[in-house]
């Protein structure tokens, strides 16, 4: 696809303004905008559903390593 400058921009804005119409556009990007913000929610909700919550520490693993038990050596 050949670089689009501005004036080719413009033509092709022109155009469809006119095919569509100003009425019918509007109503197209508010409907555009409207998928837009429903896929978001969608896709952070899916997110959440698939990564499982923090596991929160256990009164054990935050107690000093000195209450831990230590393996006796025999030497």
């Amino acid at each position: 696809m050949p670089n689009l400058g501005g004036w080719e921009i413009a033509i092709i804005a022109v155009v469809v303004l006119v095919l569509f119409g100003g009425t019918k556009l509007a109503g197209i990007g508010k409907n555009a905008g409207k998928a837009i913000r429903e896929f978001k929610e969608e896709t952070e909700v899916g997110k959440a559903a698939v990564e499982p919550p923090a596991k929160p520490a256990k009164p054990e693993e935050s107690a000093s390593p000195s209450t831990a038990e230590e393996p006796t050596s025999k030497e």
